[in-house]
């Protein structure tokens, strides 16, 4: 057994410096390592060199696994181009493709983690904008029903908006808006879904809570109708007519011809009452100067 095998693990620094020590003495005159070895077969140490796989080869090489769906190993190997030739071009490159890789693989964790390791490093490289959008499509591929938690739907929303606010020319831009608007829905579907179950079950304060946050955070995704209709009927329940009346008012002005109207117009009429909108309302205030669904901003 040679000497490396033996040693091979060993963590006291004393013990690995008498070890090249002794390697050294035996290299320069003798033929054994017995002298040292105790558990030595009259073996002769003969040092292995590995020689260095060039980083163009190492680099192909992940590119044909890529050609062959075979992303985790080509994930590894763009990550071995880090490992030996650490803070060189080729290691940036690699670690593009390694996030590729990951995300692709539907390594949607991985993708994300060595995605923020080359935005701390080259946050202003040519490729960063392109990084930055395969962290964020990893968020929004993992985005799940209305029916369960929506962190993934939240981060994705972030990590698009730095995009588009780091950068704004960016090629990958247009479509982190629409997916922005996709996540945002999400969100208020899940929001809606809560407060119906609430006003269901005649807790009205939860339920305005609910459709509070789909017309103030939410207002240009297709819910807003529905939230401002429900809310005119959680006021309404609760006795403040005001609010209720505003609520329908200003679903009547920004979409008169939504069904989500008719049903609020009627609920107020039934009540002795027609939509009124006050401007002093928190209602009115969050729609002001805010383009709404199909909309564009002036």
């Amino acid at each position: 057994m040679s000497v490396a095998k033996v040693y091979k693990g060993m963590k006291d620094v004393a013990v690995r410096a008498l070890v090249v020590g002794a390697c050294g003495f035996v290299l320069a005159g003798c033929d054994t390592l017995s002298s040292i070895n105790p558990f030595d077969k009259g073996e002769v140490y003969k040092p292995e060199v590995v020689a260095d796989i060039p980083a163009e080869q190492i680099y192909n090489d992940g590119l044909a696994r890529l050609q062959k769906k075979d992303f985790e190993s080509a994930a590894k190997k763009f990550r071995d181009l880090d490992k030996q030739y650490p803070y060189s071009d080729w290691a940036r490159k690699g670690l593009v493709m390694e996030t590729y890789a990951n995300y692709e693989g539907g390594l949607y964790e991985e993708a994300i983690a060595s995605g923020k390791r080359y935005l701390q490093s080259h946050g202003n490289s040519p490729e960063a904008a392109y990084v930055q959008y395969l962290m964020a499509s990893s968020y929004y591929d993992q985005i799940p029903d209305i029916t369960r938690d929506q962190e993934k739907s939240e981060r994705a929303i972030l990590v698009l908006q730095e995009l588009i606010q780091r950068y704004p020319n960016s090629e990958y831009t247009a479509d982190a808006k629409k997916k922005i608007q996709v996540a945002s829905d999400q969100l208020a579907a899940k929001e809606l879904e809560v407060g119906r179950f609430y006003l269901q079950k005649r807790n009205y304060s939860g339920a305005i809570n609910r459709f509070r946050m789909v017309v103030s955070r939410y207002q240009t995704t297709r819910h807003v109708e529905e939230a401002l209709e429900r809310l005119a009927e959680a006021y309404m329940a609760m006795g403040i007519v005001n609010e209720a009346q505003t609520a329908a008012a200003v679903l009547g002005h920004n979409f008169p011809d939504s069904s989500w109207y008719k049903d609020a117009y009627a609920l107020l009429t039934k009540g002795g009452v027609e939509p009124r909108e006050d401007s002093e309302s928190w209602i009115s205030k969050a729609f002001r100067g805010v383009p709404q669904v199909g909309q564009k901003a002036g």
